[in-house]
């Protein structure tokens, strides 16, 4: 697959130029799909008999433009940010501890490590200033304009635009509490059901978040999506935005990971559905907000194991699920190749 076939618009010029994107990228080729169907009722076995897996396989092949897809090269990014909500006690852990975990997997410590040492899958882990936090959101603005763009277009620049499939996730303490407040200010409801314990609050903490937050929506409130990212967000969550955009322009499908990493894309969401139609969720996250943002966007994820940590660690381990998908899409035999009639 060539990335070359659709103009990259990367980098970016202005936070406006997301709306437009929709009508300029490229969509699921539907006569990939429509022969991979075919050969999916031609293989050796009941119709439909392999459930899910057959859907990531017909995905895979409306998005990689080919009826046979094939995962070559499989990228894993993993950007950093802090955020200065955590002045209002939101972070059971200091915020040095952001820092520390990136040199743990830079020296691949991390699960994240090895997990996509077990699915194939080449991570890299991006620092976006760790020593320049974004400000407090009760206060001001979490980010600038440029601030927000210069983040989008780093997350779209660190997109291998020949990987066949992309795997995102995050780091950065008290980017839960971040992660919540943008899912209240995109799709409303009581604050309370966005928020959780993320690394570990307890009663008191959850109800400094709860409290950062409704105190954060009364000052931002009216915002556009795109605003609410820059009013609300970090700098890993415009990344992650970038990074989702930059792959469909090359026909990159994508798996994000928990609710942090689900709920930056979601601002693209909320700009229009349509940017995050390359995209699988990897896994349903323990946080109790993830559930609830996957029905607002309509998505089911790959896998449920309980699973909160971030890194990427779920959205990794989905991908040993769709090269599972494919190898029985690509290796099975048909009925006609293994002599097996079907009348």
């Amino acid at each position: 697959m060539s990335a070359s076939l659709f103009p990259n618009p990367f980098p970016l010029s202005g936070l406006r130029a997301i709306a437009a994107l929709a009508d300029r990228l490229p969509v699921a080729d539907p006569s990939a799909i429509a022969d991979a169907r075919a050969r999916q009722d031609s293989l050796i076995k009941p119709p439909g008999s392999l459930g899910r897996l057959e859907e990531l396989a017909l995905f895979m092949a409306g998005w990689r433009a080919t009826p046979r897809p094939e995962i070559v090269r499989a990228q894993a990014l993993v950007f950093a940010g802090n955020h200065g909500i955590c002045a209002q006690g939101v972070n059971p852990y200091p915020q040095a501890a952001t820092a520390q975990m990136v040199a743990t997997f830079e020296a691949g410590g991390a699960a994240i490590n090895q997990l996509c040492s077990i699915s194939g899958a080449d991570l890299s882990v991006i620092p976006l200033d760790l020593d320049c936090p974004t400000a407090d959101f009760t206060e001001q603005p979490a980010m600038s304009d440029a601030e927000c763009l210069e983040a989008l277009n780093r997350g779209a620049a660190a997109v291998d635009m020949e990987a066949d499939i992309l795997i995102l996730g995050e780091m950065g303490i008290g980017n839960s509490t971040v992660a919540a407040a943008l899912c209240a200010a995109l799709f409303g409801g009581p604050v309370a059901g966005w928020v959780g314990p993320g690394t570990g609050s307890d009663a008191d903490g959850i109800a400094r978040k709860l409290a950062a937050i409704e105190k954060g929506l009364a000052r931002h409130r009216g915002l556009d999506a795109v605003a609410m990212l820059t009013a609300l967000g970090g700098r890993e969550q415009a990344a992650l935005c970038g990074a989702i955009l930059a792959a469909r322009t090359a026909r990159i499908p994508v798996i994000l990971d928990g609710f942090i990493c689900t709920a930056a894309a979601a601002v693209l969401h909320a700009v229009d559905d349509r940017l995050l139609d390359h995209c699988l969720v990897g896994h349903a996250s323990r946080e109790p907000g993830h559930r609830r943002l996957l029905s607002v966007l309509r998505k089911r994820p790959i896998l449920d194991l309980d699973m909160r940590l971030g890194e990427g660690s779920g959205a990794a381990l989905a991908l040993s699920i769709v090269r599972a998908a494919l190898a029985c899409h690509n290796g099975m035999a048909t009925f006609a190749e293994a002599g097996v009639a079907t009348t």
